[in-house]
């Protein structure tokens, strides 16, 4: 058994009836919703048309939200309906951003996350979902598509069907027939403020323009070409004049660009500053002991005040890191479930376990320093290893289970998390060598180590910004961070500022002007994830 919708788009209506019994019967507050009526307009007056998807969980076969809650708050039935359990949720959002389709939400009354579960209530005991039974057009239809006797299964079988975003490889089980690619590819319309009460407003004048050239006798593709700045060629020509007015509005409906006139509101930006605050300190927390775990490699003679130093430096922002997870909760009460009730399959998880078992490796290195007991520090010391490295990397792999972002899938972005957490913990040092003696042996090791990250730096994000990316949204993400919203904040805050400037303080190898450096890249690198991390947020999953 396997349940699924289609969504026969040569019936629908617009009438939003779907989305009001979803909202009764599950007492959806305002806001929110479970499942809307997305509408689109196409065409150029008097040629246009409304386009109507119902959208909505598409109960993937392979779902990347269950794949990422940490505590099996999501999950997926035996029957393919992904259902939740609220009482376990601790409300992090990793599951809105790894849905490509922008299917969940977090309840506004009870601060855990929701999403259509099929009405499991309704179809246990045999009813059809509400949507479905409210539906005046049969538009919506449900039931198990593996019966090859349901008519769910004989749509799909005979009718040519489309899904959302096939490419990310969850196999949905929505389909669409008579699928417009302008609705169901977010990508294809630019979300709007001005929607269809306010459309007026701002849709008037423009398409007078088109009225005003109608009177005037012009030809429609010669209105479109003109708006394009374009002159039409010889065989765009051919369809002038009057000639063939049918093959006109056909091209007039397929040239034009589609305008979104109502959809479910934007969730924003859904991991702020505390996220972006969080892989700061984890970089400094993992990094400090890295680089220092390098000087002993290289037989270098470390004093207690820098054992110590390290040691305490990792252990402060590793308690910060925990502080910042804890804030970005919107339940925060919960936030033991992680431990106490892991998924194992999620990132989240494993590096809450992570930084755990770091945290107590580091305390064992020191245990076994200050009670001179060499097995407990040695065993410390290298665990303290191992763990920091993967504290250091592990976000890259939580980044690439939240399917719903593209620009986090690029393969770099572990190397990324490395070369920050080299950076910050080198960085860091430097600047508590101002208030602890330490050698000019290692402070001149700090110094190379951070010049060499932070060229390292550089190189991998021109890389990451100008491989090909693979998808479209990648790429908007990509022109996003170059030329548009966070150009400015990239190109001086990050580039000039916190690599190249901390490069040539360093150059002129004053000591206070690399400690100066030091305090610039900590700020850099927390700039530099702000960005990687909002910007791909910016792009609409639906």
């Amino acid at each position: 058994m396997k349940y699924g919708f289609v969504i026969d788009n040569r019936k629908c209506i617009g009438c939003h009836a779907c989305t009001v019994a979803c909202k009764s019967e599950h007492d959806v507050p305002v806001g929110v919703n479970r499942t809307w009526v997305k509408q689109v307009e196409k065409g150029i007056y008097p040629n246009t048309k409304r386009v109507f998807s119902v959208t909505r969980c598409n109960h993937c076969t392979d779902a990347p939200c269950v794949s990422i809650c940490p505590t099996e708050a999501l999950f997926k039935r035996e029957d393919g309906i992904v259902d939740f359990n609220n009482d376990r949720c601790i409300g992090c959002k990793s599951c809105m951003q790894a849905c490509p389709y922008d299917a969940l939400y977090i309840d506004p009354e009870t601060n855990t996350a929701a999403k259509c579960n099929y009405c499991a209530h309704r179809t246990d005991i045999g009813l059809e979902p509400a949507c479905v039974n409210v539906c005046p057009e049969q538009a919506i239809v449900s039931g198990d598509m593996e019966n090859p006797e349901t008519k769910i299964s004989q749509l799909i079988s005979m009718q040519q069907v489309k899904t959302r975003k096939p490419e990310k490889g969850t196999n949905p089980n929505v389909y669409y027939i008579n699928g417009d690619e302008s609705s169901l590819n977010p990508s294809a319309t630019e979300r709007s403020s001005a929607y269809i009460w306010s459309s007026q407003s701002t849709g008037v004048g423009h398409y007078a323009k088109y009225a005003e050239s109608l009177t005037k006798g012009k030809d429609l593709i010669d209105m479109i070409q003109e708006l394009k700045g374009h002159t039409p060629s010889s065989k765009e020509a051919t369809y002038g004049g009057n000639q063939d007015k049918p093959k006109q509005v056909e091209v007039v409906m397929k040239t034009a660009n589609a305008k979104r006139v109502y959809d479910t509101p934007d969730k924003g930006v859904l991991w702020g500053w505390e996220v972006s605050a969080y892989v700061l300190t984890k970089a400094i927390s993992a990094g400090a002991f890295l680089v220092y775990f390098l000087g002993s490699m290289l037989d270098m003679s470390s004093s207690t005040e820098l054992t110590w130093t390290a040691g305490i430096i990792s252990l402060v922002f590793l308690l910060l890191t925990g502080l910042f997870l804890v804030m970005d909760l919107d339940r925060p009460d919960r936030f033991l479930y992680v431990l106490l009730r892991p998924h194992w399959e999620s990132w989240l998880v494993k590096g809450g376990y992570f930084i755990t078992i770091f945290g107590g490796a580091i305390t064992s290195w020191l245990g076994g320093v200050y009670f001179n007991i060499p097995l407990l520090s040695q065993i410390g010391f290298w665990g303290s290893f191992i763990f920091g490295i993967m504290v250091a990397v592990y976000t890259a792999f939580l980044f690439a289970q939240a399917k719903g972002r593209d620009f986090w899938q690029s393969p770099t972005m572990a190397i990324h998390m490395i070369i920050h957490s080299i950076m910050a913990g080198s960085g860091a040092l430097i600047i508590a060598s101002q208030f602890v003696l330490i050698s000019d042996e290692w402070i001149t090791l700090f110094s190379t180590i951070l010049t060499f990250s932070v060229v390292a730096n550089l190189l991998i994000m021109l890389i990451e910004l100008t491989i090909t990316h693979p998808t479209e949204d990648a790429a908007r993400t990509v022109q996003m961070i170059l030329k548009g919203r966070y150009a400015r904040l990239f190109w001086i805050g990050v580039i000039i500022c916190a690599n190249i400037l901390p490069l040539v303080l360093i150059w002129v190898a004053s000591p206070i002007l690399i400690v100066v450096a030091s305090v610039i890249i900590l700020i850099g690198i927390y700039i530099t994830e702000k960005i990687w991390i909002e910007a791909p947020q910016r792009i609409p999953l639906t």
